[in-house]
């Protein structure tokens, strides 16, 4: 792992996620403003958030329930994508960029977590047996 979650990839494209998540919504009816508009900025925001709260925390368990939250969050927005789209809130091309990156980083969880699952925990015995330097 890298020495911040700012490293992660999945963090750095849910961040863009984010980003264009607020530019869409930005057109979106002022009607909107505390209902689709308000849902979707912070499902979005949550994403990122979530990867960076589980990376701080202390074991893989709490890191694997963020990466979850973050999941959901993901498919939250996909789904507000998809009502977007059906209420005509942007046209195709609009929705294209930020639904394509929901999708990825949705991807990109899915194999953090399961990575992270396969992965052996460190045997402490074994910073024993390390050659020092």
């Amino acid at each position: 792992m890298g020495q911040s979650f700012k490293d992660l990839i999945v963090w750095q494209r849910s961040i863009q996620l984010t980003v264009s998540v607020y530019k869409l919504t930005a057109k979106f009816p002022d009607a909107e403003r505390f209902g689709l508009t308000n849902q979707l900025r912070r499902a979005s925001v949550s994403i990122a958030s979530n990867i960076a709260e589980g990376y701080g925390k202390s074991s893989k368990g709490e890191y694997l329930l963020f990466l979850g939250h973050a999941r959901g969050s993901c498919a939250e927005v996909e789904t507000q994508m998809v009502i977007a789209r059906e209420l005509e809130f942007g046209t195709n091309q609009d929705i294209a960029n930020p639904a394509s990156l929901c999708d990825e980083v949705g991807k990109m969880l899915v194999s953090l977590m399961k990575s992270l699952r396969s992965a052996k925990p460190l045997n402490p015995l074994c910073l024993f047996l390390l050659p020092i330097a």
